[in-house]
């Protein structure tokens, strides 16, 4: 502890948002550039250095936070970030998109505010991007070995980049024109600008990492002709097989899932369009789904110049402190968060029938209703109890002329018949069926992140990577020194 007295004297302190009005006018980063670095070392000393840090416990990546915390706070950000990289390949991701249960689980958290790891996470990140401490690590030797990573997400960019520096030649395969999966065209740029992404795939390119953009395993090269070319393959294609609201009405134009709106939204950011076809600008949106994919609509929505805005939650809406019965620390709790997104839509009263930041909680569709062209006009929805009943006479009807469906993901699409052509089971949860190594019923395929753990977090999805990949590294050498942080069975803390 470089301030032992540091928690005890030092309040929690965030990195600062830009004003809204200022950041609602572009999609760069919320933060206020600079802001950070001020404040982060004492921010790092408020670190208790615990005998039993449960933020390890609670990150499934394992990360060494006392440790980097204390370099931090000693202004050592060389060795701050060795030790960051040591258990996460990408913290500049992770410390913009993860929502941080290590910070439930800081000891500090019991009875005072957790401290900002996080924020420190990424302020390591950028000061090592800055001051060139994450140079690209090619592998001494080749071991002869080849391997298919099949989606670039967080799973299969952390599966490649380990793979690769372990000595074998890797080849990302990638549906989509360009690499990054969910963190290219599902996040938008106010949380994370695509820079930060192309940086890291620079250093992967450097490193040997190769990529195959706008090749759709199953479809434009079949499944078993890869898997005949290379010594393994690994699938971590995401859970992209979206929920649906089977309510009367669905049918109605104008009614689309949020991962049909957002990635068009980025494609005008990437400078593919002038303007989204399915923009909000002018119009009357509401997104049914209170998780954060519905509030990454939520702000994408604003920024379009949407007329307004309300996002459904079916849960009520929690409390501002931990239920210590329901969700005793240092587990995750449910309590009430104030994104950014929501901050915007609060500020500029985007949704007239909320009461606050533009959710409605405890809210539950009944129907659509539109015009005589067939485009959807309005949304009918009623109140739940806790058990998602109805409440009788609470029904009411909201403007909506743009219904954005953030319902989350039931699993990994079979469209492209990769799943099919390899002929690999599935769980009773329809994810790809795994052993305890990662590996699927066909010979030396191996399927991780949430294909098969099922939609997760950015954490998790990279623990999953590495993990499978010191699982591949032995299946193809019969050892490895990679490191494991999870199995397959393994499940984020809770009561």
């Amino acid at each position: 502890m470089a301030d032992p007295k540091g928690f005890m004297t030092t309040p929690r302190q965030e990195w600062a948002r830009r004003p809204v009005e200022e950041r609602v006018r572009d999609w760069d980063e919320v933060y206020v550039p600079g802001a950070l670095l001020p404040i982060i070392g004492k921010q790092a000393d408020r670190c208790m250095d615990c005998g039993v840090p449960f933020c390890h416990e609670a990150c499934p990546l394992g990360n060494l936070i006392p440790e980097w915390n204390d370099l931090v706070a000693r202004e050592d950000w060389r060795a701050a970030s060795d030790r960051l990289h040591a258990t996460n390949n990408f913290p500049e991701f992770t410390g913009r998109l993860c929502p941080a249960p290590c910070e439930a689980g800081c000891v500090l958290a019991i009875n005072q505010p957790a401290v900002t790891i996080k924020n420190v996470e990424c302020a390591i990140a950028d000061r090592a991007w800055e001051e060139g401490f994450v140079p690209p690590r090619p592998p001494e030797r080749l071991s002869g070995k080849t391997v298919a990573v099949i989606g670039s997400g967080p799973t299969g960019l952390a599966a490649a980049q380990q793979l690769t520096r372990a000595g074998h030649t890797v080849a990302v395969y990638e549906k989509d024109d360009r690499i990054g999966g969910l963190m290219r065209y599902g996040i938008p740029a106010f949380k994370m600008e695509k820079r930060q992404l192309e940086r890291r795939l620079g250093q992967m390119r450097a490193e040997g990492t190769r990529f195959r953009t706008s090749t759709a395993v199953g479809r434009d090269v079949g499944a078993a002709e890869l898997r005949a070319r290379y010594d393994a393959v690994v699938i971590a294609t995401g859970a992209t097989a979206w929920r649906e609201l089977p309510v009367p009405g669905r049918e109605l134009a104008g009614i689309h899932q949020a991962m049909r709106y957002l990635p068009l939204a980025n494609r005008v950011c990437e400078g593919d369009l002038a303007v989204s076809p399915l923009s909000a600008a002018g119009r009357h949106v509401v997104i049914v789904g209170g998780g954060d994919t519905g509030a990454d609509c939520l702000g994408t929505a604003v920024r379009e110049g949407a007329a307004s805005v309300t996002q459904l939650d079916i849960y009520a809406q929690p409390g501002a402190e931990r239920d210590e019965y329901a969700e005793p620390w240092p587990t995750y709790p449910k309590i009430y968060r104030l994104s950014a997104a929501h901050e915007e839509a609060g500020q500029l009263r985007t949704a007239p029938a909320a009461d606050a930041d533009a959710r409605l909680f405890a809210a539950s569709t009944l129907r659509f209703t539109g015009d005589d062209g067939g485009r959807v006009r309005a949304l009918e929805l009623v109140e739940v109890d806790e058990r998602r009943q109805p409440v009788p006479g609470s029904e009411r009807t909201i403007p909506a002329d743009l219904v954005l469906l953030a319902l989350g993901f039931s699993g990994p699409d079979r469209e492209d018949g990769l799943i099919d052509q390899l002929g690999l089971a599935l769980d009773a949860r329809g994810t790809i069926a795994r052993d305890d190594g990662f590996a699927t019923n066909a010979p030396g395929v191996f399927a991780a992140g949430d294909a098969a753990r099922g939609q997760s977090l950015i954490v998790w999805a990279i623990a999953e990577g590495r993990a499978v990949a010191a699982a591949v590294d032995r299946y193809l050498t019969g050892t490895s020194r990679l490191p494991a942080p999870v199995s397959p069975g393994d499940r984020p803390m809770r009561v």
